[in-house]
């Protein structure tokens, strides 16, 4: 019997998963269904229960339904609890599992199909959100030497960085919180934008010299464009990438948790990259 799947979200039709997930399948030989649904904004539980009642294996949950997920599961992962989010639900056994898969599908693109090492680098997250903490703990677990928090609010980042100062992953790096007019003079040499900046066409106030040499930065966006953030990045010298390769790790990061085969991952970003 085909096992379903199914990605949830408000909207939802612009959704990559279902070819991605269907990538997958036929790289692995797996029988599933993988589909979009749309929830109403009101009706995120019902819509999961719906699809449970149905026989539905697992779920991934896009905006704006990621802390409601979290908060409906039975057994929630390390990594969920430090993001305060899930965007990965597993039934089994009468029981719903979440986890967050965006951490580390930003770090394996990052450092595997980039091959940027992150381990003693210094790190600027643009953004104190809900994108920003569910990549803070994967970040750490590399080691970089610093990790600065930027952000209009900067309330919000410095308590973002006090929320993840004292958790045993940080313990290697330095990490804190910044308002952009601070920034002046600081370089990175790993600048990601976790900000909704780039939907709305916007530039995050960055300093022009906030890229060291060899910079890569990185938008966790991805469009067939590029956002303003990578085009100012790549005006001052840096390396650009969008986020479609963090997207497709992510997803192979769930398919391993449902399915229990890592797949391959380059051939599929090749694929959307080029359709």
């Amino acid at each position: 019997m085909t096992d379903r799947y199914a990605v949830v979200g408000n909207p939802i039709a612009h959704s990559k998963s279902p070819e991605i997930h269907a990538a997958f399948a036929r790289q692995t030989g797996h029988d599933i269904d993988y589909s979009r649904l749309l929830a109403p904004l009101d009706g995120f539980h019902s819509t999961i229960e719906s699809f449970r009642a149905k026989g539905g294996k697992g779920a991934n949950v896009t905006l704006p339904f990621k802390f409601e997920a979290f908060e409906l599961a039975d057994d929630v992962t390390q990594r969920a609890r430090d993001a305060e989010a899930a965007n990965f639900l597993g039934f089994d056994h009468g029981r719903v599992r979440a986890d967050n898969t965006d951490g580390v599908g930003l770090t394996r693109d990052i450092v595997h199909n980039l091959g940027f090492g992150i381990a003693g680098k210094r790190v600027l997250l643009i953004g104190a959100g809900g994108a920003a903490q569910g990549v803070l703990s994967p970040l750490l677990e590399y080691g970089p030497s610093l990790l600065t928090i930027a952000n209009r609010t900067v309330e919000k980042a410095l308590r973002l960085a006090e929320t993840f100062r004292h958790k045993p992953v940080a313990a290697s790096s330095v990490l804190c919180g910044l308002p952009f007019g601070e920034l002046a003079g600081h370089h990175f040499d790993l600048v990601i934008n976790a900000t909704s900046a780039s939907l709305q066409g916007a530039l995050p106030p960055l300093p022009a010299d906030s890229f060291a040499a060899g910079a890569l930065a990185y938008d966790m966006m991805y469009g067939t464009t590029s956002t303003p953030f990578l085009a100012f990045a790549a005006a001052h010298g840096a390396k650009t990438f969008d986020g479609l390769g963090m997207l497709v790790e992510q997803a192979a990061e769930s398919f391993l948790l449902w399915r229990g085969v890592r797949p391959e991952t380059a051939p599929v970003i090749a694929l959307l990259r080029n359709p």
